[in-house]
Formats: structure tokens, sequence, C-alpha cells
């Protein structure tokens, strides 16, 4: 398997919402891939997972060994060392924030420091009981807000970019730059025998020595600062590409309103014209964002299908299925805005829905 697969693969396999790490960033920092699979360590966490499940699902769960266990991962997973693992009284008084509107106090439960640069906190974590979702309201606060999003507002108080929220199950690294986007990536302990290599990230990323034995330029704060960039650089490119084929598409019907003596755009001001066409390229982004996503639910496909064939006529599509390279662009438009046409009219089937958005395209099929 070729390392960007490999690095694709367990990108599909993180649970993230927001900014994260993006292929163009991990391909160097990780030439080799994430580190190699440690059976030894796997043993020994399967065993300390078993027992803090069978507790915590039982009638009297403990909360001594609900903290064991959260403590093992960060000390033998993550192999953190007590000199820059804070956690009591060791961690500094500054790292904590009132919300005096909600009569709450946030502080971790343990701090990631670095000793070389005057304790400086580099990770943030906090521990929630087994069954509180941390992605919902904290049970038995009078404060509506999550786990993620009370992190979120630690961290930007305290100045600190990375959080670590865990309810033992899930582990939510919060990526929380001030004055940017957050971003919430989340493992799963259950998921970490099954898919190993989840493990793997999460031992690559949040691992002692991915904080301490790497150059500033490869941290993971400069890994996540880098993808934005490079998200950046890909949201640009993706617009200029949609405004030149927005380009193309009003080119090619007004060539087609000019054969037919300027009847078909006999009303149609350009204004109105450029804004239909824009609409019918994003639907198209989005549509084809969900299919490479596997967004369209499988009872859908009949759906779908259909779709297809009204965006790829018969004769469209070569022996492997995909459409081929039109050379005729008066064919590839009236292909467009037949597609456009079919979205803007409305179209449902089962739970699956296109709302009419326009009347114009239906003049022009």
């Amino acid at each position: 398997m070729s390392t960007a697969r490999h690095h694709a693969e367990w990108l599909s396999l993180v649970e993230a919402s927001g900014p994260f790490l993006s292929l163009p960033v991990l391909l160097p920092a990780f030439p080799q891939g994430l580190e190699a699979h440690d059976p030894d360590h796997m043993r020994r966490l399967k065993l300390a997972h078993e027992e803090w499940e069978d507790n915590q699902q039982g009638t009297r769960p403990d909360p001594a060994i609900h903290r064991a266990w959260v403590e093992f991962v960060l000390t033998e997973t993550l192999e953190l060392p007590e000199e820059v693992l804070l956690s009591g009284q060791s961690i500094p008084a500054g790292l904590q924030v009132t919300v005096a509107e909600q009569g709450e106090t946030l502080r971790p439960d343990w701090v990631v420091v670095n000793p070389d640069e005057g304790h400086k906190p580099r990770l943030l974590v906090q521990v929630y009981p087994a069954n509180q979702a941390l992605e919902k309201s904290v049970k038995g606060s009078r404060w509506a807000a999550s786990p993620a999003t009370r992190m979120m507002e630690l961290l930007h108080a305290c100045g600190v970019r990375l959080g670590l929220i865990t309810n033992g199950d899930q582990w939510m690294l919060v990526n929380a730059p001030k004055g940017e986007t957050t971003g919430y990536i989340s493992w799963y302990a259950t998921l970490w025998q099954e898919e190993n290599v989840t493990l793997r990230a999460f031992r690559s990323l949040l691992g002692v020595e991915q904080f301490f034995n790497v150059t500033d330029e490869e941290t993971l704060e400069a890994l996540l600062a880098q993808s934005v960039n490079s998200q950046q650089e890909v949201t640009d490119q993706l617009g200029y590409q949609v405004r030149k084929a927005v380009e193309v598409l009003v080119q090619s019907i007004d060539r087609i309103d000019q054969d037919r003596n300027r009847t078909l755009l006999q009303g149609v001001s350009e204004t109105r014209l450029y804004e239909a066409a824009l609409t019918v390229m994003m639907r198209l982004v989005f549509l084809f964002f969900a299919e490479e996503n596997q967004l369209i639910p499988p009872q859908e496909t009949e759906f779908y299908d259909t779709l297809l064939r009204r965006y790829h006529p018969p004769g469209a599509t070569a022996g492997t299925g995909r459409p081929k390279r039109r050379r005729d662009s008066r064919a590839q438009a009236r292909c467009l805005v037949s597609a456009a046409g079919h979205l803007s009219g409305g179209a449902w089937r089962g739970t699956a829905r296109c709302p009419v958005h326009s009347g114009l395209w239906g003049q022009f099929v």
C-alpha cells in the first residue's frame, strides 16, 4: 500500500468536524507512514480496556478505575512521562477560566507541558464520566455547553491551541486556534482493536515523540496550521475551477441561443443567466462531493442513477462506465442544461428530495 493510501485510510476512519490534517501536509511529515503496530502494547491495552469496560458498564462504576484507564492511555499508549504530564496541585493556577454568568470554573485534569520552555502548556486534558456524551450538555449542569464547547472556551482563555477530552471510549482532540475555526477530531477505544491503524494514528499524532522529539515545523500544532493553509489553497483552486466552468456554460448557452436566432434567452438578463449557471455548478459540486464521500443513502441508488443518466446520456460513457471526455462543447452544455433543468424543476424519491429552485432552466430543456 502506498503512503498516500495509508494516510487516506486512517483519515477516513477518524471522525473529524472542522479543520484537521490534510494529505499534502501528512505525506512529508510522515513519509514512511504512521509508527508501526505494537502487538505487546495492544495486548496490554486490550486487557486494560476490558477491565474498564466491565466496570463502567456494571451497576456500580468505579471513578478510580475510570481515571486509571485514562491515565493508562496517557502514560502507556501516548508514553507521556511524569515530568511533562502534570495533574492536581501541579497544574499552574492560571490554567483555568471562570464563566461568571454560568457560575462555573473550567480547569484541566491533566496538562502536557514543555519543561524546556518554562513548562509551557501544550495540551490540556479533561475527563468526563463514561455515560457523558462529549457533544451533548453536561449532565447536572445548568450551563448547556457540551464538553467539547467547554474545552474550546478553556483553550481560548488559556492561550493553548490543543485540548483532549474523553469519556473513556471517545477521545476527542480539540484544535482551537484563537480567531479561527475550531476542529474536533475523535478516536474511539472500541475501534482501536478492530482497526489498529486508528490507534497508530492516535499514538503518532499525540504521543510524546510528536510533542518533544520533532522540529518546530513538525509539531502537531504546526502541522494543523499548515493544513489550514493547504486546504485554503484547495478552496481557492475549486473556486477558480467553478468560475471557469460557469464561463464555459454561459458561453455554450449563448452559442445555442445564437443558433436559435436569439429566441432562447429572450427576456433573460445577463445577471439572471449568470446566477442560474452558478447555481447549477454549485449543485453539481455538492452532488459530486456527496458521491465521493458516500453520503448518498444506499436505498436511493436508483434515484441517483436516474440523475447520472440525466447528466450522461446513453453513449456518453466508455467501457469503464465513466463519462467520456466530450469534445463537442455544445453537447456538454446541453448535457449540463438538461441536468440543471432536472434539478431546478425539483425531484424526489423516498427520503431523497431536491426542491424546486428556479423556473429559469425550464425554458432551455
